[in-house]
């Protein structure tokens, strides 16, 4: 009965018209983001920030959300149409549905896109209504300790799963967290790293570091990158897919949607790491695995069902425990902090009416992307010709006016372009710069349970060894760190992480 209630909740928070509206626009600017090549739905996200400020709580975490899972789904039109994916995860959707698209079946690839993206958004949906309450009842149970060794097993994880080097995003955490430390000391009020610039005093402004490493980063990244891009197919026609093509896409739909669902929850990336790890899976379980790359539309059904599933449970540890398991999910909990709600179990408890109307706008979202997106695709088609030269100007000056309206701070502007040099800096050596949001999002919660602990336990470090769970984290953590330095899976993470 609780849990009906609970849905109730959810509905009655979401049907709302302005709910229902914020979602529209999510969805719709999420698309929007994916189909064009190169911005993606952190950039966006990033520059979006600011606007929340301005929204309640409940509205500008459906758009974000909203943003988040459909570019996703927008991805895969650029991926299929122009072999250039609008969103790292649609990487491998491209390798098939470019020879699909190629070969004149660009409306039935469309489809299975849409239709594979809509059956795991929907399973996802359910799979965060099933085990997002208990595992907020659970972290209501955790201690200092807990929390503490909880966090580390997230950033453990998100250097596991990041692209490239293991060193590399060791070292972009350790970054991120000390970067996390500059302002003043939660416990004593000291100021520290500000280098007497009192503008500092309160610590790095998070919407404008990540605005400046995602945002201000892609838009010089694009610029260096720009190319002429060739459309496969100029109008789309037969969307629908026939009934072999349902027959075939039928059960690697299945497969894709459950894999993403586990792989999602994972910090550092499961989106990306379920759609590889699902064409792997279909080619393997394939009796003629050759057609895969010639247009194989398993190729296309697998990998855009496990990147939406893994976006949506990606927001059960963010929900659920206040940990990101991706940049995106980091700065949804930035926009929660910015709200004035602090991210974790409590969420469910102290703001049931958010935490129950964001799980249920991803049902409605996920159905208004059917909706809108497949009517709409000589509208997407359209904007691929756009020249990028010609958008930068303007996603340049929306990035520095949004950062300016959170504090009307002009300090923050320099902040952006420190970190926007800083990230096109780290792609140039290749450092993802994922690690480090992380990192800077978690470093002030780690030293804050890390403190409350040792002040708990009279300074005895062995806390987060005596107390059973806390162990267990901090075993898991570690044998993770070692797995991932082993030579055999060191090559093989350079084999999944392959970039296009």
């Amino acid at each position: 009965m609780e849990l009906l209630d609970n849905l109730a909740l959810g509905f009655d928070t979401a049907f709302t018209t302005g709910n229902l509206l914020y979602c529209f626009i999510g969805v719709f600017l999420g698309t929007l983001v994916g189909v064009l090549p190169g911005v993606g739905p952190t950039a966006t996200i990033a520059m979006l920030l600011p606007i929340t400020f301005a929204l309640a709580p409940v509205a500008a975490l459906i758009m974000l959300a909203g943003i988040y899972y459909g570019a996703q789904y927008g991805g895969s039109t650029t991926a299929i149409l122009i072999n250039m994916p609008g969103e790292s995860s649609s990487a491998v959707t491209a390798i098939d549905g470019y020879q699909m698209a190629r070969q004149g079946r660009a409306g039935p690839a469309l489809a299975t896109a849409a239709i594979g993206s809509f059956v795991a958004g929907t399973f996802a949906t359910f799979v965060l209504v099933l085990f997002a309450p208990p595992l907020t009842k659970l972290a209501l149970e955790f201690g200092p300790a807990e929390n503490f060794s909880l966090l580390i097993l997230g950033l453990v994880f998100s250097i596991a799963l990041a692209h490239g080097s293991v060193l590399k995003a060791l070292a972009m955490v350790v970054t991120g967290l000390l970067l996390g430390l500059i302002g003043t000391d939660v416990f004593t009020g000291t100021p520290r790293f500000t280098f007497d610039v009192t503008q500092l005093a309160d610590g790095l402004n998070f919407v404008a570091v990540a605005v400046g490493i995602f945002g201000i980063a892609e838009i010089v990244r694009n610029l260096e990158n720009e190319h002429d891009r060739e459309v496969a197919v100029k109008h789309v026609t037969g969307l629908m897919p026939t009934r072999a093509d349902l027959k075939q896409m039928a059960a690697p739909i299945v497969r894709g949607t459950l894999l993403g669902s586990v792989l999602g929850v994972l910090p550092g990336g499961g989106a990306i790491l379920s759609s590889f790890a699902a064409y792997t899976l279909e080619k393997k379980l394939s009796k003629t695995p050759e057609r895969f790359g010639k247009g194989a539309i398993e190729g296309v059904a697998a990998p855009e069902s496990a990147n939406n599933a893994g976006a949506q449970t990606s927001f059960i540890p963010m929900l659920t425990l206040g940990i990101p398991a991706n940049p995106v999910m980091a700065m949804m909990i930035g926009a929660l902090i910015i709200q004035g709600i602090t991210p974790g179990p409590n969420v469910a408890t102290d703001e049931p009416a958010l935490f129950w109307g964001i799980i249920v706008s991803m049902w409605i979202g996920n159905l208004m992307l059917i909706m809108l997106n497949l009517p709409l695709v000589g509208l997407w088609v359209k904007m691929l010709t756009i020249p990028y030269y010609s958008m930068f100007p303007a996603i340049l000056a929306f990035c520095c006016v949004g950062v300016l309206s959170v504090n009307n701070n002009a300090f923050d502007l320099y902040t952006v372009s420190v970190f926007g040099f800083l990230g096109y800096v780290l792609v140039k050596l290749d450092c993802e710069p994922a690690p480090l949001l992380l990192g800077f999002v978690l470093g002030p919660m780690l030293e804050e349970h890390l403190r409350r602990a040792m002040i708990i336990s009279h300074g005895n470090p062995a806390v987060f060894v005596e107390r059973p769970l806390s162990a267990g984290l901090l075993a898991v953590a570690a044998i993770a760190l070692i797995v991932v330095f082993l030579p055999g899976v060191a090559r093989r993470r350079e084999v999944v992480f392959v970039e296009d």
